[in-house]
């Protein structure tokens, strides 16, 4: 006679094995990345803040001959140059947290107005820059993996490694040069005129596709999107790609999987093994380095806004660069690390809540 043995189990209606610390893996790895953005955007902040000391005296380099002595020496005095380097920083830092930028020396303009009413123009070329980077790369990428080592694959490599190392002020000037004997605008946001008709919209978001929808007349928001086209293309294939050779490697290594590979045995075709099965899967690495991408457009902003005369918040980085004003410079430098920490950990967000992998 046989003995079976049974394991113990719980009883029904048992709680669950308590969480490590009380917090699910997700709540943990969201805490872990928001702890970090800290520390990250206080080196930064310090990094700009020292180099900007180093390169000499902002009013100086500013104002240096144009006023005299005491001038210059009021100047200091009324932005607290004067004082120690240490309790400037500190100032400095505590006026960060207020959500004080500082101000521009040139026109005496807050920091914190600047991204009001530039900073919605930069986030409106960089949402239309990855809108052409998705249409660019992802497709593409697709096509080159299913072509792999044959005619269309190297051509979209070659293709891909051009876009990416190309200046991308370079490919703003070829797109000029090929689009303006044509009559396309090569240049700011909108005509003169239109900007002023959508200055009346209230509530006004400084956003102008959504300002020129809310205004109700089409002629406006295919003037914003025909102004918008030459910018966002330099841009967004800058990112292009990238996101082709990333879609092009994660796909190839994804349709070398298993369950590929079970969806093979079970008869079905292969453009419905790479669109149902593989295709997704290739695509979560896509999200995970959208944060870095995020920066790298904003780093690419300050040439394309300048290139096109997109009035945004690099192209009054340039402007107060030409005018020497450090101070207007260390503020916006500052801001702009602050958005991408603060973008990076979204997309943190949102890579965990699209694999779970992630969060162990």
């Amino acid at each position: 006679m046989s003995i079976e043995v049974v394991a113990p189990t719980e009883p029904t209606g048992a709680p669950p094995p308590a969480r490590r610390g009380g917090l699910s893996p997700l709540a943990r790895y969201l805490l872990l990345r928001l702890a970090l953005v800290v520390p990250m955007v206080w080196i930064l902040v310090t990094l700009v803040f020292a180099l900007l000391r180093v390169i000499g005296d902002p009013i100086t380099a500013a104002q240096g001959g144009r006023l005299n002595a005491d001038q210059i020496a009021e100047l200091k005095a009324d932005a607290g140059l004067d004082r120690p380097i240490l309790t400037q920083y500190w100032e400095y830092l505590t006026g960060l947290v207020r959500g004080d930028f500082g101000t521009t020396l040139t026109d005496n303009r807050e920091i914190s107005d600047i991204l009001v009413t530039n900073g919605a123009a930069t986030l409106e070329l960089t949402l239309y820059a990855l809108v052409v980077a998705f249409a660019v790369g992802i497709p593409l990428g697709r096509i080159a993996a299913r072509y792999r080592d044959r005619l269309p694959d190297v051509g979209l490599r070659l293709f891909a490694i051009v876009v990416y190392a190309a200046p991308v002020f370079f490919i703003g000037l070829l797109l000029k040069l090929a689009f303006t004997p044509f009559g396309w605008p090569s240049s700011g946001r909108v005509s003169t005129s239109t900007q002023l008709a959508l200055a009346d919209v209230s509530p006004k978001t400084n956003i102008l596709l959504i300002d020129s929808i809310l205004w109700g007349e089409p002629r406006y928001v295919l003037e914003v999107l025909q102004y918008a086209f030459l910018p966002a293309l330099a841009l967004g294939l800058l990112t292009g790609g990238v996101f082709l050779r990333l879609v092009r490697i994660n796909l190839l290594q994804t349709l070398r999987a298993d369950y590929v590979t079970a969806a093979r045995a079970r008869g079905l075709s292969e453009r419905d093994v790479v669109r149902k099965h593989a295709f997704r899967n290739a695509l979560v690495p896509v999200v995970t380095v959208m944060g870095m991408q995020i920066a790298m457009l904003l780093g690419g902003a300050v040439l394309t806004e300048t290139t096109f005369e997109w009035r945004g918040i690099g192209y009054e980085l340039a402007s107060y660069l030409r005018a020497r004003d450090f101070l207007a410079v260390q503020g916006i430098v500052t801001l702009i690390a602050v958005i991408v920490a603060v973008t990076s950990f979204l997309i943190d967000v949102i890579v965990a809540l699209v694999d779970p992998r992630v969060r162990f």
